[in-house]
């Protein structure tokens, strides 16, 4: 039974593969190429059937699992109202348009800025290859488009990371324990407020924004390697939520 299920999962893996190929008509979107080597080793191994692979397997499926909850729970929005700050998450522009990832968190912030008219954003965010402006100002131009005051947006435009978004972000922050909402796509909340923790912010708070449901699995396992990469570089993951 267990190696029909290793079998199936190859498979699933190979056809998930391929529905985002056909969605994006592009063979090789972000992280894609894992489902490849994930559905023929799952295949191999229903194949071969070694019976040494079955404690290693199930060892790992619980520490995935572990780490996806602690993802999950990280998408909890915050309910607090007229945060002090909101600090907008960086992502591609696409020559002077804003990608769909960044297009979701800019917008998520207009709404929260929009019904909690105290709150000053900042939007972060270099210019990267393939980008003719910065993302920081490309999401600037979207804020004063939807009738967001400039004299509520401060633009940080030399960060190239998501640690470095928030470690400049936070030089225009008076105080780092006051609470800051961070404004990131939901399946990279958890981590992005993980980095903020380590970076001095006292109380961070998720205000997450969507993804193209389709991805979110795709983002979802990502996620999990990116994570165990933060654990490995002993930025100690496992704290607290937000």
């Amino acid at each position: 039974m267990l190696w029909k299920i290793i079998t199936l999962l190859g498979v699933l893996c190979l056809l998930y593969y391929a529905f985002m190929c056909f969605l994006i008509r592009r063979w090789n979107s972000t992280f894609s190429r894992f489902w490849i080597a994930a559905g023929v080793s799952f295949l191999l191994l229903g194949t071969v059937r070694p019976e040494e692979a079955v404690y290693p397997l199930f060892a790992f499926g619980i520490i995935f699992f572990a780490v996806e909850f602690k993802i999950l729970l990280g998408m909890i929005p915050c309910r607090e109202k007229n945060l002090p700050y909101l600090v907008v998450l960086g992502a591609q522009v696409r020559g002077k348009r804003l990608s769909s990832s960044l297009y979701r968190r800019i917008e998520r912030a207009r709404q929260y800025l929009l019904q909690n008219p105290e709150t000053v954003v900042i939007v972060s965010g270099g210019r990267g290859k393939g980008e003719d402006i910065t993302e920081a100002l490309a999401m600037k131009q979207y804020l004063t488009r939807q009738g967001i005051s400039e004299a509520r947006i401060c633009m940080e435009d030399s960060s190239t990371t998501t640690e470095e978004n928030l470690k400049l972000s936070s030089e225009y922050i008076r105080d780092l324990s006051l609470p800051v909402g961070i404004v990131t796509n939901n399946f990279h909340m958890y981590r992005a407020c993980c980095y903020a923790r380590r970076l001095g912010y006292k109380n961070p708070r998720a205000v997450p924004a969507g993804c193209p449901p389709v991805f979110f699995v795709n983002y979802m396992v990502r996620e999990f390697f990116a994570l165990m990469k933060m654990l490995l570089m002993g930025t100690g993951f496992f704290q607290s939520g937000t």
